[in-house]
């Protein structure tokens, strides 16, 4: 049987459906219908009917006439050859199933069936029997294009549609069918090309000199924040598309991506495709379709859109690569940021990770020379970075129910005097992360997870930010009974909020959380407001961190600095530098201001506060790798999580006992554990956690195989979870 490509000289097929299935099902080609690797096509399975993909490789050894058969071939562009081994890889790399990753890349199935064409007109050059001067707009705004829709061409002629029915009436029209409307206008390569200084051009000739020569290259361009690491890979983007290939430039937050847009428009005359949970679902099918076919040329999406089935793609970008966001950790746990570099390695084209202050993995590629390294030192239009400095918290506290030092508040005092904004960061949703109650010492515990409930006073309840579990928030204590002795403990942003209002009454505040109602569309117009200069004092997570540009934004403050450091996490330092750099680096980012940055921290010595204060950033990264590397963590040793959960604790851990007896003695992989997750109880389930740790190049996955192979199959309840390379430790 060949199955190189060609069509099947057999009459039996393998086909990957989108269910956790571990391999393809064997399917039957009737007569006349012609199937090749990559056609989508419908299969029964069991009662219904499924999308799926005709696979490579062998099929099971069964007469054809046992099998089912093939329903129908989609009308769809097939998945290429670098997409399907891409699939393959991933379902490989990570041990899940291939069927669950196919899945990703057949998110729009109402997107198999081309789309409808449209119904049009084009002038046949006959005059009218009498002219009038709303027909002579007609004809006038006709001759603009080859083909109209109907509406289309009386709006362009400031027409009624009763008058251009009038013209086919009297031959000057006659009717053409018209291919469905693009999803968005393509991107001009020279539209609005930016003054890039030598520092920017430099980078942006070394970034498109990749694009240019073609095949695998993975380049890290790093620059400080508001350095115009944007508008230098635009360039690249250009030369992309003047080859005429595809590009996907990755964001990792919905929250970024209006301003992004709007750069882009400006840059390109029109906005690339969206692709995120917010895109409504027709506009989805259409964007995958034209995807899928070619039409569609720059993609800026959430991770999701390394799936999508590109025909020609030549250029991933991956913009704040270092973001956790990129990590998806539910059924198919990848990293979009690594998985990027292994579509370009696959597909032969280049991949640029883009960041202020790039991760600890790629640092060190870079350095190694794995990946290319272009820096940009200096900000754009020469403004300046900001003047940091730490506030010991043991030497200038805050008063009592109060969180903000004096010496922050006296700086916001001063920044509104001048008119400017001051950004206040804390990476703590809601009011207060705890909320107990002073008499008999009651805590507020989710019932279905091992979490305090976090108080959102906004919105009048007591929400837990694992499950959604939510309760009013309630006047009495539920133990006890006792009324108005309810006390929240810490703060969140809307507490931080809250003492703004007392203590700068006069002063417009703006409140920003992922969180809070009226969703994505009201967090676009709060940072359009803020970048407009129409706010004084802005409270807001981590996604104020991230890519904003506020001209006016002159004095960053965060207000628990120390919050990321207080736990287990390998990578809590390095997110905590990162996080610190990203947010002081909003402020100072237009020429002529000075701005500052105040950090308040009960550790100023800890090496991550000094390395964010004196700016030397180096210095850190250079710690931190040497410290990795002395315990063999990630990029110099490998990783795995392996969470096995259940609805009872006690069978939890038997199976987690079960699986680590069964791992296999290996001198170069080492397994952890079974102990009891940080969050021991999820959503109803309880958790046990096994950590496998190995040499760089030990193969793990196997390993990995092995020990679940070997161990008992799960029983009643339990769940096994694997997640090589984890970024969470929860």
């Amino acid at each position: 049987m060949s199955q190189t490509g060609q069509l099947f000289e057999t009459r039996v097929v393998p086909v990957l459906v989108p269910l956790p299935a571990e391999r393809p099902y064997s399917y039957a080609v009737p007569d006349g219908m012609e199937v090749a690797p990559g056609s989508i096509v419908q299969v029964p399975l069991g009662p219904r009917q499924v999308a799926g993909v005709v696979w490579d490789g062998a099929t099971d050894r069964v007469d054809a006439r046992k099998l089912r058969p093939i329903t129908r071939v989609f009308d769809c562009p097939p998945l290429d050859a670098t997409m399907r081994r891409f699939v393959d890889w991933v379902a490989d790399y990570t041990l899940s199933p291939p069927g669950l990753v196919v899945r990703m890349a057949l998110r729009a199935p109402a997107a198999f069936d081309p789309e409808a064409w449209i119904e049009g007109i084009e002038a046949t050059g006959a005059l009218p029997d009498r002219m009038t001067g709303a027909r002579e707009r007609v004809l006038a705004a006709a001759s603009e294009a080859p083909a109209w829709s109907r509406s289309g061409l009386a709006h362009a002629a400031g027409v009624t549609p009763s008058v251009v029915d009038g013209l086919i009436r009297q031959g000057s029209f006659r009717g053409v069918r018209l291919p469905p409307p693009p999803a968005v206008a393509a991107p001009d390569k020279g539209y609005g090309r930016a003054e890039l200084n030598a520092d920017q051009r430099a980078g942006a000739d070394a970034l498109s000199e990749t694009v240019a020569k073609g095949g695998f290259s993975t380049t890290l361009l790093e620059g400080v924040t508001g350095s115009g690491k944007t508008e230098v890979y635009f360039e690249a983007v250009a030369r992309a598309l003047d080859a005429g290939r595809q590009v996907l430039i990755l964001l990792p937050e919905i929250a970024l991506t209006q301003s992004f847009i709007d750069r882009f428009h400006a840059r390109f005359g029109a906005p690339p495709a969206e692709w995120h949970s917010d895109v409504a679902p027709r506009q989805r099918e259409k964007i995958w379709r034209q995807v899928a076919e070619g039409r569609v040329k720059v993609v800026a999406g959430a991770r999701s859109a390394l799936f999508l089935p590109f025909q020609n793609l030549g250029l991933i970008v991956v913009d704040e690569e270092h973001d956790p966001a990129y990590k998806q950790e539910e059924r198919t746990f990848y990293h979009a940021r690594d998985m990027a570099v292994v579509r370009g390695s696959i597909g032969k084209f280049p991949v640029i990770l883009a960041s202020a202050t790039p991760s600890v993995e790629t640092r060190v590629n870079a350095a190694a020379g794995r990946y290319g390294h272009v820096r940009l030192a200096g900000r754009f239009a020469e403004a300046a970075m900001p003047d940091l400095s730490l506030i010991d918290m043991r030497a200038a506290p805050p008063p009592r129910g109060r969180f903000v030092s004096p010496v922050l508040g006296k700086a916001i005092a001063e920044t509104i005097q001048r008119g400017e904004q001051a950004l206040l960061f804390l990476n703590r949703r809601g009011y207060a992360p705890l909320t107990l109650c002073r008499v008999c010492g009651h805590r507020f515990q989710c019932p279905d997870c091992s979490t305090w409930l976090v108080d959102h006073r906004l919105r009048g309840q007591l929400q837990c930010h694992h499950c959604g579990f939510a309760v009013p928030r309630p006047e009495a204590c539920p133990e006890c009974g006792t009324l108005d002795h309810l006390v929240a403990c810490g703060p969140g942003v809307e507490r931080i909020a809250e003492e703004m209002l007392t203590d700068f009454p006069e002063a417009r505040t703006i409140l920003l959380s992922s969180d809070l109602p009226g969703g994505a569309r009201r967090l676009r117009r709060e940072l359009d407001a803020i970048a407009d200069g129409e706010a004084d004092i802005v409270i807001g997570t981590q996604l104020v961190a991230k890519g904003h540009h506020f001209p006016m934004m002159t004095l960053v403050g965060a207000i628990d600095a120390d919050l990321g450091l207080a736990n287990g996490d390998p990578r809590a330092a390095e997110r905590t530098f990162q996080l610190l750099h990203q947010v002081t680096g909003r402020a100072g980012r237009s020429g002529g201001r000075s701005s500052r940055g105040l950090i308040q921290t009960f550790q100023p010595e800890h090496p991550v506060m000094q390395a964010i204060a004196s700016g030397d950033a180096t210095r850190f990264y250079e710690r931190e790798i040497a410290e990795r590397e002395r315990s063999g963590l990630p990029p110099f040793g490998r990783l795995a999580s392996v969470i096995v959960s259940a609805n009872t604790r006690k069978e939890a851990e038997e199976h987690a006992r079960a699986l680590r007896r069964a791992a296999a003695e290996d001198g170069d992989i080492e397994g952890l554990g079974p102990a009891e997750a940080p969050v021991a109880v999820l959503r109803g389930r309880h958790r046990f956690r096994l950590l496998v740790h190995a040499t760089r190049r030990s193969p793990i996955q196997a390993f990995l195989r092995a020990m679940v192979a070997a161990a008992p199959r799960p029983r009643g309840s339990v769940q096994v979870q694997i997640d090589v390379d984890p970024q969470s430790f929860l």
